[in-house]
């Protein structure tokens, strides 16, 4: 039997007998372990209750804390599991109406196992990274291990010289075959001048010389980056004009199918919403941000392929391709230019985006976010794709999320806009605000128009029926309405305005 294996079935039996012990202790406290009016459905509780705990444990693979890397990484999965096991039983009893059995207990029990469970887990980590404390108490120390921490220099090779057949089998160790093939088709590994990294920290790139290096490979997946723009802005300035930057990241797409293929039916999507809340929300909101950092180091956040590129593109790089390769997105990116340095990007529900308003001065847009963060920075990447489609919209556009498609289809993430009414920067009617990338998709002559007037929030292609589907037909939808609105602003836009609300009440005209 494998070591890990072996030390699996330890944590399981010591975890079931913190289980006998916790119960007992919470039920003492609770009532002094006085069961004369307790019927038999409290004691069948007793002996379920450790059976659904044990199932639910190997369920969500909280066994393998003697295989976490630090105690950050056993905080997180002694929780996460735990949570998990409480919240399962709370629906049980809930569904079953079990009022028989108390709550104290159930929530005492959980407590108490939880904590020794963590002390258990820090303690045994511990052990596992200290050479010294292995010593101290009498365990073998692999003969690597203590190379690691007492090297022997060798006279005879003043530097180590990598070998192609060694970095080969590491680069495949770490990452697997197929992602080495993928890699190796678009660099010579055993250059000099192509740095390759498996790191987690910006530390470990930081002290390499700027501008000395053609390619930049990380091999780990920036979902244990604490700080993503930090570490891509680094290796920005370590590549030379036009270098390459290789790297990898769990999508929030991807992430979702390995976790609902992984888990039973009914407990994955359980599992699932746990994993979207604890990694994808808790990091984004302001609340639980500070938090969340300092208990798990950033580690294993969930990152969409938006965010992704918009990282990339925000600190200075083009992507050139994407690939998925074992359920991760491997990208290719060029080094085009210097990073914006983003130092307020935009994660809450309200945003503000820049638009291009009257004169040609530039103005912020409110509205509800329907985009994933970092979206602004990938609308290149996205026409270069998709093209346009209907309406002038980019046809399979990935940057909108899914309750972001519900609320454009009835206008929600636009109510906000009011406010720029309210300010004078927009009217009710009127050519909706553009991105500098949009306008610029516009013809010269369009473009003079546009800038005479202000914006609106409502635009004249909703007074149309069917409404424009090509970019051209939006153009020359808005082109009449600039004309007539010319000669006779209020009647063409009160015109407008009632021949929309038809449209749209009545014609069922939506957004895409």
């Amino acid at each position: 039997m494998k070591a890990a294996s072996r030390t699996r079935i330890v944590f399981a039996i010591y975890d079931v007998f913190l289980v006998g012990i916790s119960i007992l202790v919470t039920a003492w406290i609770h009532d002094g372990l006085s069961f004369r009016n307790r019927d038999e459905s409290y004691f069948f509780a007793f002996f379920t209750f450790p059976v659904l705990w044990l199932v639910l444990s190997l369920v969500t693979r909280k066994f393998r804390i003697g295989e976490r890397a630090n105690q950050k990484e056993v905080l997180a999965s002694v929780l996460f599991s735990n949570f998990v096991i409480l919240a399962v039983t709370t629906i049980i009893m809930v569904l079953f109406q079990l009022t028989f059995f108390s709550r104290f207990i159930l929530f005492g029990t959980v407590a108490g196992i939880t904590f020794f469970e963590l002390i258990t887990g820090f303690v045994y980590v511990s052990i596992q990274r200290s050479v010294f404390i292995k010593d101290w108490i009498g365990l073998d120390i692999p003969a690597t291990q203590t190379r690691a921490v007492f090297p022997v220099p060798d006279p005879e090779v003043p530097f180590p010289v990598p070998v192609f057949g060694a970095l080969r089998e590491s680069i495949v160790e770490e990452i697997g075959e197929k992602a080495f093939t993928w890699i190796w088709e678009h660099i010579d590994i055993a250059d000099p001048a192509n740095l390759i990294l498996a790191t987690d920290t910006r530390f470990n790139i930081i002290h390499h010389p700027n501008a000395a290096y053609n390619t930049v490979v990380n091999l780990h997946r920036i979902n244990s980056l604490q700080r993503i723009n930090k570490f891509f802005e680094t290796v920005n300035a370590k590549l030379m004009p036009g270098g390459t930057f290789i790297g990898c990241g769990e999508t929030f797409t991807l992430r979702k199918e390995r976790i609902l293929a992984k888990f039973p039916p009914g407990i994955n999507y359980l599992v699932y919403s746990t994993d979207f809340i604890v990694h994808r929300v808790f990091p984004k909101v302001a609340l639980t941000n500070k938090l969340y950092f300092l208990v798990t180091g950033g580690k294993k956040r969930v990152i969409s392929r938006t965010e992704t590129l918009g990282r990339l593109y925000s600190c200075g790089f083009e992507v050139v391709e994407e690939k998925i390769i074992d359920n991760l997105l491997y990208w290719r990116a060029q080094k085009t230019r210097a990073p914006f340095f983003d130092t307020d990007p935009t994660y809450g529900v309200f945003i503000h985006l820049h638009r291009i308003g009257k004169n040609g001065r530039e103005f912020n847009v409110y509205k509800l976010r329907t985009m994933h963060a970092f979206a602004e920075y990938v609308q290149g990447y996205v026409y270069d794709k998709h093209q346009l489609g209907e309406g002038g919209k980019f046809k399979d556009d990935f940057r909108v999320t899914t309750l972001g498609r519900i609320m454009r289809k009835f206008w929600i993430d636009e109510l906000p806009m009011l406010l720029n009414v309210l300010k004078g920067d927009m009217k009710i009617v009127g050519v909706r605000p553009l991105s500098r990338h949009y306008f610029c998709l516009y013809s010269e002559e369009l473009q003079k128009k546009r800038v005479k007037v202000k914006p609106g929030l409502i635009p004249p292609y909703y007074a149309q029926h069917p409404t424009p589907v090509t970019l051209d037909d939006v153009q020359r939808n808005e082109m009449e309405y600039l004309l007539a609105y010319e000669k006779h602003p209020f009647k063409t836009d009160v015109k407008y305005f009632f021949k929309a609300l038809y449209h749209i009440f009545l014609k069922n005209a939506r957004s895409k």
